[in-house]
């Protein structure tokens, strides 16, 4: 049975729904992708902190600015890390939230299409 049939003979607040569906589908896929980055992001920051842990105060370092590598002390990059670390987290925490809340809508969504569709 062709499925393009079925939908045209929805009607428009079916077919509302069945976009708006979609549409969070592809919201919450965009979430995890962003909870993917943020969490090897803060992976990769947590590494940085532990190599800057084990270095001495005295030891040269280096920080990677717009693909140049500029000169910087161990305690002052240590201290952007740390930075860098917590904001991240609270990103994680925030889409993470998002995510949550996201994916519950999509089930109530989910079952008033159903519905929905049963009626029909």
């Amino acid at each position: 049975m062709d499925m393009g049939a079925n939908y045209d003979n929805l009607p428009e607040n079916v077919k509302k729904k069945i976009v708006d569906l979609q549409n969070l589908q592809i919201q919450l896929q965009n979430l995890r992708n962003t909870h993917d980055f943020l969490q090897s992001q803060k992976n990769e920051t947590e590494l940085a902190i532990e190599e800057l842990e084990k270095a001495t105060s005295e030891t040269t370092v280096y920080k990677s600015i717009g693909g140049i590598l500029v000169k910087s002390t161990r305690d002052k990059l240590l201290d952007e890390k740390k930075s860098l670390k917590i904001s991240t987290e609270m990103r994680i925490k925030t889409v993470k939230q998002k995510e949550e809340r996201s994916l519950q809508t999509l089930e109530n969504m989910k079952k008033s299409l159903q519905s929905d569709l049963q009626q029909k």
